[in-house]
């Protein structure tokens, strides 16, 4: 049956974007957009999610294209992302309940999927380690960056990040609890928040410098990337601006 779909739909390879980074060669890496792909309608082109109701052969056969982007056969590690703080540190077929993943070797590639949460790609000086946070605001003010760097076991120094696709602040509106929550914990997290044009007591908040002030805390200073905009780019699944009826973008890093 996948045959017969496959052979009857057009564009079925994936646009990407690689990272713009000085990761190491040993380092592959990737995001992938909507334009270009097998799904259709509110899921055009390229879903890669089982959980927002799109049909299950496209999103199965986008999955086989996604793997089939990798240099070799190895399998994907999927997560079921919560908006917590948790890393997968080891590979598992059973969909672990996490929002990051780390890698320190070449039985898997690290998975997160995105539609409007931030990306946060991370990977060693010396490309022997990788790592993926799925940040959203809530990954992020439970700590998933601060998890993440520790769950790679290297001094932050050696650690590099870029920052992928996410929704930008001047289409972020969110409520005086989000300000609250990042300022309690980092008093100077308060520049990533500008107050809404369109809802007083609300305020436009930066996912980007949010991630950016953590990961300086820690002491990651080479931080790459954070100039994109799911909610304007229409390459992009957005769950704000498409009322959450809409596909996700994968975000994908493996050893070579």
């Amino acid at each position: 049956m996948m045959d017969a779909v496959a052979d009857s739909r057009p564009h079925l390879h994936p646009t990407l974007i690689l990272p713009d980074w000085p990761a190491p060669t040993t380092v592959g890496a990737f995001v992938t957009t909507r334009e270009t792909g097998p799904s259709q309608g509110s899921f055009t082109a390229f879903n890669t999610a089982t959980h927002v109701g799109d049909d299950t052969e496209s999103v199965a056969y986008c999955r086989e294209l996604l793997r089939a982007q990798l240099d070799d056969d190895r399998p994907l590690l999927w997560l079921d992302q919560v908006h917590g703080a948790k890393v997968q540190q080891d590979y598992s077929p059973d969909l672990p309940q996490a929002d990051a993943a780390v890698a320190f070797d070449k039985r898997y590639a690290c998975v997160i999927q995105t539609a409007d949460c931030l990306p946060v790609f991370l990977c060693d000086r010396l490309g022997t380690r990788v790592g993926l946070a799925h940040a959203g605001w809530r990954s992020l003010a439970s700590g998933v960056l601060e998890a993440s760097v520790a769950a790679l076991a290297l001094e932050p120094d050696r650690v590099m990040a870029w920052l992928g696709p996410a929704i930008s602040n001047a289409q972020f509106e969110v409520g005086p609890e989000v300000r609250d929550a990042f300022v309690a914990v980092q008093p100077e997290a308060v520049s990533a928040f500008e107050p809404s044009p369109y809802r007083l007591g609300h305020f436009m908040a930066d996912l980007y410098r949010l991630a950016r002030l953590r990961l300086e805390r820690l002491g990651v200073s080479h931080i790459s990337g954070g100039h994109f905009c799911t909610a304007c780019e229409s390459r992009f699944y957005s769950h704000r601006r498409d009322d959450g009826r809409t596909g996700r973008m994968a975000s994908v890093i493996w050893l070579r």
